[in-house]
């Protein structure tokens, strides 16, 4: 049973060090370096260099940063771009370190397998940043970005002291990774159509007639067969006509969620 239960914390703390770091890193890490250094998290002995001092300092500095930019539309895109060379390859290695002393073998699978949840974790994050920012407030971007951060904190620490528990919410994440999938990329076509919009210096058509609800009465399979540009004009076109008055906010939630497959 003891055996048993080793090989469960162990898994949990591999894979919830690696999926936290492709939320929030420094955030991954503050946790783990001042609870191994205050005595509440006993770490492997491989991770016990996160307790040292500097490397708390560079974390909580880092983590600072990330707060504020992880807040500001627009910003916490460009971050989350940046951090898709640091995420995923800080999580493959604390998922690596944190199986123990065990085989190469063994070291260089957890580091595999760690490298894959943080590039999922991150796409989801950043993923849903995007579909995020299409909205024309900000609350819900600041709303989003502290509960990852609750998440984070909230995640590892089940992972240490109820890893049973972190491991069936491990699942549903993966479960729910995989039906949110396809709309994350509706949201990555639909950004890459209004960068091509800006580039070529082309605008959606100006809003006409007396019921311009076009994304509400679009089938399923035409809007699966829109370029990225078609996709970017059609949800310009609905953003309009909402700051226009000429859609309620029922109305303009309602045709932003159907383009976006919600």
């Amino acid at each position: 049973m003891d055996a048993y239960s080793q090989l469960i914390a162990t898994l949990a703390l591999t894979m919830g060090v690696s999926w936290a770091s492709g939320i929030n890193l420094y955030a991954a890490l503050l946790v783990l370096g001042i609870g191994g250094s205050t005595g509440n998290i006993d770490l492997p002995a491989e991770l016990n260099v996160l307790q040292d001092p500097m490397v708390i300092a560079a974390a909580g500095l880092m983590y600072f940063v990330e707060f504020f930019a992880d807040k500001t539309p627009g910003v916490d895109t460009v971050w989350d771009t940046l951090h898709t060379f640091i995420r995923i390859p800080a999580g493959a290695m604390l998922a690596a370190h944190a199986v123990g002393d065990v085989t190469p073998a063994l070291e260089v699978t957890a580091g595999i397998l760690g490298g894959t949840v943080a590039a999922a974790a991150h796409a989801t994050k950043a993923g849903t940043r995007l579909l995020v920012n299409t909205s024309p407030e900000p609350f819900s971007n600041w709303g989003l970005s502290i509960l990852e951060d609750f998440a984070v904190i909230g995640g590892l620490f089940a992972a240490l002291y109820h890893p049973g528990l972190f491991l069936v919410l491990f699942i549903i994440f993966i479960v729910l990774l995989i039906w949110l999938l396809p709309k994350l990329w509706r949201a990555i076509r639909l950004l890459l159509g209004k960068i091509k919009s800006w580039f070529s210096g082309s605008t959606s058509p100006p809003a006409s007639g007396p019921s311009p609800f076009s994304s509400l009465q679009l089938a399923e399979a035409s809007i699966d067969t829109m370029s990225d540009q078609q996709l970017a004009a059609e949800l310009d076109d609905i953003e309009r006509q909402y700051q226009q008055g000429r859609l309620t906010k029922e109305q303009y939630i309602a045709a932003k969620r159907r383009l976006l497959g919600l």
